[in-house]
């Protein structure tokens, strides 16, 4: 084989290589995205079916219901509800009337929640979260200001 052909050969091995890398790297990051949706958004049926994805808003007063380690509670952006069921242990700061964000999938109206977030303060809530409820037109000043403070 001359010389040219050589070069070629490899030169088109390490391209296939280098694509098929890039392929697998990109396959992995796509399945690995979990995008945030809120109970309105759910219930437009906008959020992906059979695939995890993240649901925020606030916690409706009076809906959390335990039962040992399983939780059923309903979150709400105060448009729409959502149920969500969780099994485990929740955060401690997990209060009604509070902000959260759960991950997980939706089965059959309810979103199972493989994971539970609460905030970590009186003044933070996930900037989705608040931008969804500011959305809404039922946000209080302070949600408002903390969507204006996170978006600088």
């Amino acid at each position: 084989m001359k010389p040219r052909y050589k070069r070629l050969a490899i030169a088109a091995g390490v391209l296939s290589v280098v694509g098929v890398a890039a392929a697998l790297v990109l396959n992995a990051f796509q399945s690995n995205l979990v995008f945030f949706y809120t109970p309105t958004q759910v219930e437009a049926k906008e959020a992906p079916a059979n695939r995890t994805f993240r649901l925020g808003g606030l916690v409706v007063a009076g809906s959390v219901k335990r039962e040992g380690v399983n939780v059923s509670f309903m979150v709400t952006d105060t448009a729409k509800n959502v149920p969500v069921k969780f099994e485990g242990i929740l955060p401690d700061l997990f209060k009604e009337g509070k902000g959260v964000v759960a991950q997980g999938q939706l089965k059959d109206g309810v979103f199972q929640a493989k994971e539970v977030l609460a905030k970590h303060d009186e003044n933070y809530m996930p900037p989705e979260a608040a931008e969804a409820l500011k959305k809404a037109g039922q946000a209080n000043e302070k949600i408002a200001a903390t969507v204006v403070m996170e978006k600088r």
